[in-house]
């Protein structure tokens, strides 16, 4: 194994790192937020010290690695990240248990959303920036941006960084060379969030809000600045963010076929269809389930159904209404959403509409071979068959998740709160969504639960995040051989 080329990259991630703390520092010191400044510079001096070492140390490194290597690099680099990027909370005592600081960074650099503050209002602006700042970085990857402004050198070797933390049950580069692929993500995303930020303003909403929420919606995360949500916004606010949350959730290799005018391709594909039709079916249904709670007025009930399901579906986690107060149908079909999430290759968690296909038309295959034995069922998507790799592949992750699902609800459990409370809980971590309901809905926050509970939740979000498999080969002996 190539350790030297896991700590050189370590040491690049922490070392920009130090200069993403530089953005909320410039807000803090722009606000005589003098405790909130000292713990920005602070965080940021450790940052580029022990990454500068770790790059010094490691400057011998080989370039060669393949997946073993970028598979520990994505999930090394995501737990020191979160590890540094909770300092300038703790540090300035604004949260003043390093557990619940981590919590909160880890939620926001997965784009989970949960959170253990009791009243967001309370923190400074400068803290409130880069608790949304960590959506936006988390959101298309923090190894994607790195492969996107550093060369990782020659021979292919980075798109075993990208496979291993873009989401989704395959990854294909856009374009021959994986920096170039990174880059055009980026630059998507960029604009996406720019659009999204411009129409906030056409709505009246402050500048500084409109950074916090247009990264919260890019970032598919839902940390908002305000105790209520998005609840306080006007309705053209809240339709903006409706409209771009589901922008967000959709696979952004569409958004460059569109951009090379192949229109028909992107907006025919079978993940999209899907995606958009459990949107409308859920939207539907929930406004009429939830009708007589608006008194008979379909505008109210359909406004608040559209919103909720995008934000949920998307696994964003904004709220503008007590979902948690909705008919059981309801309430149900957003648990559902909840597991089924966005499109592959997006911003979104959740096991992906491009799992449930593969899922579903495995099923059948299964069926009809097990009605005609010696008939050949392959499994196409797209017009292309699936090679049986990635059918095992999928069926192996869905294992995973529901392995891991029954061991975190067991641990919860002994914190004794409602069974809705942690399954619920540990379905808003596992799929990076936010909110779940009873104890941790969309009104309430994850601050009740012991240290045990949140350490748990917190790997269930990095599991999420990074589907699964980067984590479990991280904590498997065997990767740490000489030899694999």
């Amino acid at each position: 194994m190539n350790r030297k080329i896991i700590g050189k990259i370590l040491g690049f991630l922490l070392v920009m790192e130090s200069f993403l703390f530089m953005p909320p520092a410039f807000i803090s010191w722009m606000d005589g937020e003098r405790v909130a400044l000292t713990a920005f510079f602070t965080a940021a001096a450790v940052a580029a010290v022990v990454g500068g070492w770790l790059s010094h140390t490691c400057k011998e490194a080989e370039r060669s690695y393949y997946a073993r290597e970028g598979f520990l690099i994505v999930s090394l680099g995501w737990i020191v990240l979160s590890a540094v990027g909770a300092l300038p909370f703790w540090i300035s005592k604004e949260i003043p248990h390093y557990v619940d600081a981590l919590f909160e960074v880890i939620s926001g650099f997965t784009t989970t959303g949960a959170s253990i503050l009791t009243n967001v209002e309370g923190l400074s602006r400068g803290m409130l920036f880069w608790r949304s700042f960590t959506h936006w970085l988390g959101g298309m990857g923090i190894l994607v941006f790195l492969l996107a402004v550093v060369p990782m050198g020659k021979g292919g070797y980075s798109f075993n960084l990208l496979r291993a933390e873009s989401p989704g049950p395959s990854v294909t580069k856009l374009v021959p060379k994986t920096r170039e692929s990174a880059t055009i993500l980026y630059r998507l995303y960029i604009l996406l969030t720019v659009l999204c930020v411009g129409f906030l303003l056409l709505g009246g909403m402050p500048l500084f809000d409109s950074l916090c929420t247009a990264m919260g919606t890019a970032g598919t995360g839902g940390f908002g600045i305000k105790n209520d949500s998005m609840a306080g916004y006007s309705p053209y606010l809240q339709n903006v963010c409706t409209v771009f949350m589901a922008l967000f959730g959709v696979n952004f290799s569409l958004y460059y076929l569109l951009l090379l005018g192949r229109v028909r391709e992107a907006l025919f594909n079978e993940e999209l269809r899907l995606y958009v039709g459990i949107i409308l079916a859920s939207v539907a249904a929930i406004t009429f389930n939830i009708l007589p709670l608006y008194g008979g007025q379909i505008r109210g009930a359909l406004h608040d159904a559209a919103f909720t399901v995008s934000s949920i579906i998307t696994t964003t986690g904004f709220a503008t209404a007590d979902f948690n107060l909705w008919p059981q149908l309801s309430r149900t079909i957003l648990v559902v959403l909840m597991v089924v999430g966005a499109c592959a290759g997006s911003t979104g968690g959740g096991i992906k509409c491009a799992r449930v296909i593969l899922l579903t038309k495995s099923l059948k295959a299964h069926i009809r071979q097990s009605l005609h034995p010696r008939s050949v069922n392959l499994i196409q998507v797209e017009g292309r068959t699936v090679e049986e790799e990635t059918i095992q592949g999928v069926n192996t992750y869905m294992s995973a998740y529901c392995a891991i699902a029954v061991v975190s609800v067991l641990i919860l459990a002994l914190d004794n709160c409602s069974i809705e409370t942690n399954l619920t809980a540990m379905l808003a971590c596992l799929n990076n969504i936010g909110p779940g309901l009873d104890l941790v809905g969309p009104t309430s926050n994850y601050f009740h639960f012991s240290d045990l509970s949140k350490i748990v939740l917190m790997l269930d979000m990095l599991l999420g995040r990074l589907e699964i498999f980067p984590l479990l080969v991280m904590l498997s002996p065997r990767t740490w051989k000489r030899t694999a």
